[in-house]
């Protein structure tokens, strides 16, 4: 969705200050900027393989929804 923004939209359900899911698949449309704990960035498109690591926020940039066709990655508990 246009506008949304995983800090602003996220953030107060999921109570971290980053999402901590893996996040591994396919963008079919659309395109998002993701900006990891460590300082590093990505940005990403269709027909782009998305590799995000735990600890990142994210939002969708231009008008056009993302759709992101993403595959199970399992949660690891420390």
């Amino acid at each position: 969705m246009p506008g949304w923004k995983w800090s602003t939209d996220i953030r107060p359900i999921a109570g971290t200050n980053t999402c901590q899911k893996r996040h591994f698949g396919y963008c079919l449309s659309g395109h998002m900027v993701g900006k990891i704990d460590n300082g590093g960035k990505m940005e990403f498109g269709p027909g782009d393989v998305v590799d995000i690591p735990p600890g990142h926020d994210a939002w969708v940039i231009g008008n056009e929804p993302v759709v992101l066709l993403e595959f199970g990655c399992p949660t690891v508990s420390k």
